[in-house]
């Protein structure tokens, strides 16, 4: 494999980047439910609502205590988990892509890519700062690895011609 060039790198270096963040934010949401696992989630719910000035009885602050209340240790473990796992794929990805590895860059532009739709979906009931900014970034990404795909296909096919 011809080697990226120097713009390549740099910005395969901030995909990398990037997904590395994004795994560093799951593992600090990992460590957050682990937290929950050993605290009274009732507790803290009422707490909270009393801190936000919500009357616990009223519609929707009611559902997010009962939520709380039903969310038992086993699920939150397993969300703990299951954000552990993200991160630890988050990782893989980002160190693939530093070492410049194909799979890596077909991991980045599909994980990218699968969430635009949602991303759509979300904009297309309300448009806001955050959900605008992500679809950006998803689209960025992808566009980033489609192309350095697209450059090593090419690459390839001079090669072996």
């Amino acid at each position: 494999m011809h080697p990226p060039s120097s713009r390549d790198r740099r910005a395969l270096a901030v995909v990398a980047t990037f997904e590395a963040l994004k795994g560093v934010l799951a593992l600090i949401g990992a460590s957050g439910l682990l937290l929950w696992v050993h605290a009274s989630l009732h507790d803290a719910a009422l707490r909270l609502l009393a801190h936000l000035h919500l009357n616990p009885a009223s519609t929707y602050p009611h559902i997010f205590v009962d939520a709380a209340t039903h969310l038992d240790n086993t699920n939150l473990t397993l969300l703990a988990v299951g954000a552990a796992g993200y991160a630890a794929l988050r990782f893989a990805e980002a160190w693939g892509l530093y070492r410049h590895a194909a799979w890596a860059e077909v991991l980045a532009a599909v994980s990218g890519a699968i969430y635009v739709p949602f991303e759509i979906v979300g904009l297309w009931h309300g448009v806001n700062a955050l959900g605008v900014g992500a679809l950006a970034l998803n689209l960025i990404v992808v566009a980033i690895m489609v192309a350095a795909l697209l450059r090593r296909r090419r690459h390839a096919a001079e090669n072996a011609g």
